[in-house]
């Protein structure tokens, strides 16, 4: 499956990483790609992830899903 995340709070590339690692840490997602001039994440995952689980994600590395 794929889901795209529209991500608030970043504005540099060490945000880009934090929200990479902090969705690839999710068990189940395959590859996030994060775009800061977007402000989005692609993201490739197993249909056992759940959106509540990569919003936490992206919530523990500091940033918000709106």
């Amino acid at each position: 499956m794929k889901t795209t995340l529209n991500i608030e709070g970043m504005s540099c590339e060490h945000c880009v990483k934090a929200v990479t690692q902090g969705l690839q840490a999710v068990a189940g997602v395959k590859k996030a790609k994060v775009n800061l001039k977007a402000k989005k994440a692609d993201v490739e995952h197993a249909d056992t992830v759940t959106l509540d689980a990569m919003k936490a994600a992206v919530t523990e590395a500091g940033f918000s899903v709106v």
